[in-house]
């Protein structure tokens, strides 16, 4: 007896809702699990030099990474402020408005003072702020210890 096995249609398109279904399970399982597993923490704390300090005119700012994380440093007139460039509210990278004098959030509307502190929207926090160290000419911003 020699049978061939014959794919149906409904064979086919049975095993083609299988295999969108394996896919689609996997692409929600991967998040859910990075979710749960938690994220790597950054290394030692590092300094990270501010370059072109020297040249930044008070009011001006610049965004740079320490330990892996956005950090916007602005120069005030009697020195250097740095603070988590991550809104409070859900993560959004904040900007420095130089004519306002403010961090400002485009996502949700959410306005920071100079000092971080909370001025209006949804941010149930201020911005955290970082250590500046100013070493002769050379301006470094670390991670709060």
């Amino acid at each position: 007896m020699n049978q061939t096995k014959k794919t149906t249609r409904r064979g086919f398109l049975d095993w083609l809702i299988a295999a969108f279904s394996a896919v689609a399970g996997l692409a929600m399982t991967i998040p859910g699990l990075m979710y749960l597993w938690p994220a790597a923490k950054g290394g030692a704390a590092e300094a990270v030099e501010i370059s072109g300090a020297g040249q930044m005119k008070p009011g001006q700012s610049v965004t740079l990474q320490v330990g892996g994380k956005p950090v916007i440093v602005v120069r005030g007139r009697t020195g250097f402020l740095a603070f988590s460039a991550s809104c409070t509210h859900l993560g959004c990278l904040v900007t420095w408005e130089t004519q306002k004098k403010h961090f400002a959030c485009p996502c949700h509307a959410a306005v920071f003072d100079a000092n971080g502190g909370v001025v209006s929207g949804p941010p149930p926090a201020p911005l955290p702020p970082y250590v500046i160290k100013e070493i002769g000419e050379k301006v470094y911003v670390s991670a709060p210890a």
